[in-house]
């Protein structure tokens, strides 16, 4: 969002938003550089007894459930009273409720196809939380495919995901990358172990799954001859348990992600739930790291197998996949540099951000 808010910085933007408690008043600041305006309003926290009662007996779902901010609907009523709006941009469905009646043009836009994201999760769960678990999913549907209706125009990150929308006009806007932040860098040409990275948030379920088929089926084919990096916080101890001495789980680095990146020899990104666009691995392509991922973790990016990046979707495969480009300097060289040219032409956020603003411009006429 920084980044897009950035490049259509030349409009009136009036940033209404939740702030998380890691966010600081610099970061504020900072945003307030591009925007004419900007309120916060503190996030609520999201596992709590109330919201998981509330969830219990509501029409909404619980992640709805925990965006529904009487604060942040109480600056919406005001501005939309006291100011004048060609558009209002809302980010993900689940912040929709917050939004009142209004005649202005509403553009939506979905990071994913949220319940079906919960729903791979579900089916993956312990038996006894099933039920509970998937009459919130329906709901999540009900309201998500709701929403899609009453905006004006629906924009998604990939293709797959807009033919899920199911609307003809839903417009296709990809995730992008900052490439003068993330560039190619020279490798140390001293010997050591090759590395491979897995890197994320692990408060997110997809990141967890992907972890934990990482090091239970992939890792044990390949830590004899490789190191296993994995960054990232909310990291459960549950994951250190299944690691070896060829693992470094490391929950509090301080390092930007491009000087990450610098570091590794490859990324590995078994993601088997999925949904929008994997920003790790288009930082990745734009960083001169080969990515060897899942075919479900690459959707949404125009990849060719074995050009731009490779593809498996077994462990035995991804795993074979890691040994190729690790043995072979030649793929490894063609890969990434076919992977960032890739970036520079279709992923750089000053392309992205003009697609936005056609979206924008197709609803105003």
């Amino acid at each position: 969002m920084y980044n897009l808010i950035k490049e259509l910085s030349n409009h009136d933007i009036t940033l209404v938003c939740e702030k998380r408690a890691y966010q600081t008043e610099e970061d504020i600041e900072e945003v307030k550089k591009i925007c004419k305006k900007v309120i916060c309003v503190k996030r609520k926290k999201q596992w709590s007894a109330e919201n998981i009662v509330k969830s219990g007996i509501s029409s909404y779902p619980f992640l709805m459930i925990g965006h529904t901010n009487k604060e942040l609907q109480n600056n919406i009523v005001q501005l939309l009273s006291s100011e004048t709006f060609d558009l209002i941009h809302i980010e993900t469905f689940y912040v929709m409720q917050n939004l009142p009646k209004t005649d202005i043009p509403t553009v939506l836009v979905e990071h994913n196809i949220e319940y079906m994201l919960y729903d791979r999760y579900v089916k993956g769960s312990t038996y006894f939380f099933r039920p509970p678990l998937a009459i919130d999913v329906l709901k999540m549907k009900y309201w998500e495919e709701k929403f899609w209706k009453l905006a004006t125009k629906v924009v998604a990150v990939s293709q797959k995901e807009k033919e899920i929308i199911g609307r003809a006009d839903t417009e296709v806007v990809p995730n992008g990358v900052d490439v003068k932040k993330f560039k190619i860098q020279k490798k140390s040409k001293e010997r050591r172990e090759k590395t491979a990275l897995f890197i994320g948030d692990f408060k997110w379920v997809k990141n967890q799954d992907a972890l934990l088929f990482l090091l239970k089926d992939i890792w044990p084919k390949l830590h004899s001859d490789f190191k296993l990096w994995v960054v990232g916080k909310n990291l459960s101890p549950k994951f250190r348990k299944l690691g070896d001495s060829s693992v470094f789980f490391d929950e509090n680095n301080k390092e930007n992600t491009e000087e990450i990146f610098k570091k590794a020899d490859v990324l590995l990104a078994p993601i088997r739930i999925g949904g929008g666009t994997s920003f790790k691995i288009l930082e990745a392509m734009a960083s001169g790291v080969p990515v060897v991922s899942t075919l479900i973790g690459a959707e949404g990016i125009d990849a060719t197998e074995e050009r731009e990046i490779l593809i498996g979707n077994t462990a035995q495969d991804l795993a074979e996949k890691v040994k190729m480009v690790l043995a072979d300097e030649k793929l490894e060289i063609s890969i990434t540099k076919n992977a960032r040219k890739l970036i520079e032409e279709k992923y750089d956020w000053k392309k992205i951000a003009k697609k936005l603003e056609e979206v924008y411009v197709s609803v105003l006429k």
